[in-house]
């Protein structure tokens, strides 16, 4: 059975249908009366070195699912699969052991610093948590991690506040590398920083994951940043899934109404093409995710919206060989070979 990807391989990191609600209650006896549906649905595999994208507005859940596969908060609905372990299900005592698995880079390098510990307390405290390492051996593994993100040894002592905003990031990447994880969560690891910092984060995360194997996910409001360091993208609307594509394939020719709308954002940086690029723009406002349209989830403002997408939700089904798109008038377009494509993706967690 194929994964999502393509490859045969069974990925390190497998997501299916993954939801999100956090209730709502009102009245004086806060009743619970509904919910806000974060992310409702989501399912996705990233393979093991791979950098997954994962793009869309603020608001549409993108950090929630980075929280979710990481079980830093309890999950809906759904299972959760990295490196064969269902962290949906695991007790707190063994999802603490789990934890050197996978690790997470914070979006601001300031609030993910305790203020009152030191560069070597803060880096070093996940060895204290898990490992059993002898006071010298943690301050060379410490050293070693520093030497790795490009901090010099004698800022050790040194405090959060007297860093720059990229070099706390940093401390916060070499925090997250102390146990040598296979999958972080990065959540936008460089929308706090300047601009003229954040291609150097950028590369220093390809250069760990380049040395270490490590495998991303990525997630991030810079389109441009993405297209960089990703191998393939995932673009969400309103807590779900709109279109999942390789990297090239979704930049050239997105699918999904919203990925075009999304991608003609983008700033060309060749002036004849910057001067005829269109923009997209979408007329009315995103629906609540306490109250969703009924049907697709993007049909208030599409522009291509059919009279069956404001009574039946599309399936995230595969059009093309690794493209995914959750909409009626590509699954249809793209006829019988995509339709049996789409049972076959959807069935995957049935079947293995």
């Amino acid at each position: 059975m194929r994964d999502a990807t393509g490859s045969a391989e069974p990925p390190l990191v497998r997501v299916r249908d993954l939801k999100m609600f956090f209730p709502v209650h009102t009245g004086v006896l806060r009743r619970h009366t509904g919910d806000v549906k974060a992310v409702d649905g989501v399912s996705f595999d990233i393979m093991e070195g791979e950098t997954l994208g994962l793009v869309g507005e603020s608001g549409c859940g993108k950090s929630t699912v980075g929280r979710a596969l990481l079980r830093l908060c309890e999950i809906t609905g759904g299972s959760v699969t990295i490196g064969g372990v269902d962290v949906a299900t695991l007790s707190p005592a063994e999802l603490r052991k789990a934890r050197p698995l996978m690790q997470m880079v914070f979006q601001d390098p300031q609030a993910s610093l305790n203020p009152r510990m030191t560069v070597a307390a803060i880096i070093g405290e996940p060895l204290d948590e898990h490992t059993t390492l002898s006071r010298d051996e943690k301050l060379a593994r410490i050293y070693e991690l520093m030497d790795a993100v490009g901090l010099n040894r004698r800022f050790a002592s040194h405090y959060p506040h007297e860093f720059s905003g990229g070099q706390r990031q940093r401390i916060g990447i070499a925090r997250a590398l102390a146990l040598n994880p296979k999958f972080i969560v990065c959540d936008e690891p460089i929308a706090a920083l300047d601009v003229s910092i954040q291609a150097q984060v950028v590369n220093l995360l390809e250069d760990l994951q380049d040395r270490l194997g490590l495998t991303y996910l990525f997630i991030s409001h810079d389109l441009s940043m993405v297209r960089h360091i990703a191998d393939r993208v995932a673009v969400m609307y309103l807590g779900q899934i709109a279109e999942l594509s390789p990297r090239e394939a979704l930049y050239a020719e997105p699918l999904h109404p919203y990925a075009k709308a999304l991608l003609s954002a983008v700033p060309e940086p060749d002036p004849d093409r910057e001067a005829t690029r269109k923009r997209i723009i979408l007329k009315g406002d995103v629906p609540s995710p306490a109250n969703p349209p009924k049907g697709c989830n993007f049909c208030t403002r599409c522009p291509e919206a059919q009279e069956r997408c404001h009574s039946t939700a599309p399936r995230l089904s595969e059009v093309a060989p690794g493209r995914f798109v959750a909409c009626h008038r590509v699954t249809e377009s793209a006829g019988a070979t995509g339709a049996t494509m789409a049972n076959e993706h959807n069935q995957m967690g049935e079947n293995e």
